[in-house]
């Protein structure tokens, strides 16, 4: 994820969404997004990661990279 969202969720101004910013009430949107990818720039992760490894993921955004 660091590699376009940033270390500790700064990301260096590039295309990447700013995962601080994320709505702390839409985990099924953060989920869709990892598992299908999103606007042809984010790859999908659906074969990569577990669902589990994708909440763990979740619990680190919402800390605000501050964990």
């Amino acid at each position: 994820c660091s590699h376009c969202h940033g270390f500790n969720m700064v990301n260096a101004g590039n295309y990447a969404y700013d995962l601080r910013k994320f709505p702390a009430d839409q985990f099924e949107r953060f989920l869709d997004s990892v598992n299908n990818g999103k606007n042809g720039r984010m790859p999908p992760w659906k074969d990569s990661l577990q669902t589990n490894e994708i909440k763990d993921i979740w619990l680190y955004v919402l800390t605000k990279g501050k964990s």
